[in-house]
């Protein structure tokens, strides 16, 4: 039994990482898709400097924004899972 278990955590750790791996190419997709459409008008064989800044500055904001949803996600589930224990406890 415990050698099944130890089955199930490591596929559990391997479809997490996988997870974790598809939304970070989304959202380098979705950023990518994003700064390209508000920054480069036209496109050519390279970025002149305004291009290079406002793409610069479109990531780290997409970026700063992905991160502050993902910790406010994270906050929210946990308390949710905190009172779900706490009402399991009271029941």
């Amino acid at each position: 039994m415990a050698h099944a278990n130890l089955e199930k955590g490591e596929l559990m750790s391997q479809v997490k990482q996988q997870i974790a791996l598809a939304n970070a190419q989304e959202m380098l997709s979705k950023m990518t898709e994003k700064c390209f459409k508000k920054c480069i008008s036209k496109p050519g064989k390279a970025l002149d400097g305004s291009e290079q800044r406002c793409i610069s500055q479109c990531m780290d904001r997409f970026l700063d924004t992905w991160n502050l949803v993902s910790r406010t996600y994270g906050n929210r589930l946990q308390r949710e899972q905190v009172k779900s224990l706490q009402n399991d406890a009271l029941n």
